[in-house]
C-alpha cells in the first residue's frame, strides 16, 4: 500500500514512519504542516523547519503545507494536503496520535472525506513501554520544548535515554506527568534512528525560557554520514 505520514520531526510521527515501513508499506511522502501559530491546537511547532532535513535523512519525499494555525481553520489546510496526497496515488495517511481524541478524530474525518485511510498504530499504547521501545530501537530523541511543572530549563535539549525515563517516572509519581508527553508536557525532535540513512548534527542552537516553559531551538544543522 502506498502511504504518507503526517510528520513533525518529533518522536511520535517518526515512530509512525517506522511502523509503516515495518508493516511493509511504501512510504512515499511525509506531510509537514508548518504553522505560523505557536499555539496551534493541531500541529507540532518547535523546529518544524527541520522536517525537510529529516526527510532527506530518511530519503523520503516531503510535502510542506503552510497554515496560519487558526483553530479549526487550520483543518482546511490539512485537507488540502490530504487532497494533494490522494491525487499522487496515496492510499493511507499514518499519524503518531497516542491519546489526543481532538487530533485523531479530525484527522480521520478529513481523511475519510478525501478518500484516504487514517492509521494511528500507537493509539493508546502503554506510555512506559512505548518510551522504552523508542530507546531500544536506537532512536536518538531530544526534548525540544517543555511546558509542565517539574520540567525546567535543564530539560531542554536533553536526550531521552534510560536515565531520562527514570527521572520521568519519578515526576509521574510526584506530579502525574504523562511519560510520553501526551498531556502537552513536552515536545521532541528525532536526530537519528534505524530508518535514517544519515543523522542530524546540530551546529547552532539556543534556549528560550519564559517563566515556566521553554523551547530548544535549532538554528543550524547538517546531515552527516553514519
Amino acid at each position: 500500500m502506498k502511504v504518507a505520514v503526517l510528520f513533525s520531526g518529533g518522536k511520535d510521527s517518526t515512530m509512525a514512519v517506522y511502523n509503516a515501513l515495518e508493516s511493509g508499506h511504501d512510504v512515499e511522502y511525509l506531510l509537514a504542516m508548518k504553522s505560523a501559530n505557536d499555539e496551534s491546537y493541531m500541529f507540532h511547532v518547535p523546529n518544524i523547519h527541520l522536517t525537510d532535513l529529516l526527510a532527506e535523512a530518511m530519503d523520503i519525499h516531503i510535502i510542506s503545507v503552510e497554515t496560519d494555525g487558526i483553530k479549526e481553520e487550520e483543518l482546511k489546510d490539512l485537507k488540502g494536503g490530504f487532497e494533494k496526497l490522494k491525487d499522487l496515488g496515496i492510499e493511507a495517511i499514518y499519524t503518531g496520535a497516542l491519546y489526543s481524541n481532538y487530533q485523531k478524530s479530525r484527522i480521520e474525518k478529513l481523511a475519510d472525506e478525501v478518500g484516504l485511510k487514517a492509521l494511528s498504530p500507537y493509539w493508546h499504547v502503554d506510555e512506559l513501554e512505548y518510551m522504552n521501545l523508542i530507546i531500544s530501537l536506537g532512536f536518538e530523541v531530544i526534548i525540544s520544548g517543555v511546558s509542565a511543572y517539574g520540567l525546567d530549563e535543564k530539560w531542554l535539549g536533553r536526550k531521552i535515554d534510560e536515565k531520562c525515563i527514570d527521572d520521568l517516572i519519578r515526576l509521574n509519581e510526584k506530579v502525574g506527568i504523562n511519560l510520553a508527553f501526551e498531556g502537552g508536557e513536552a515536545e521532541t525532535l528525532v536526530l537519528d534512528g534505524p530508518i535514517f540513512k544519515k543523522r542530524v548534527k546540530i551546529l547552532k542552537d539556543k534556549k528560550q525560557w519564559h517563566i515556566d516553559s521553554g523551547l530548544y531551538i535549532i538554528e543550524d544543522a547538517i546531515l552527516e554520514e553514519k
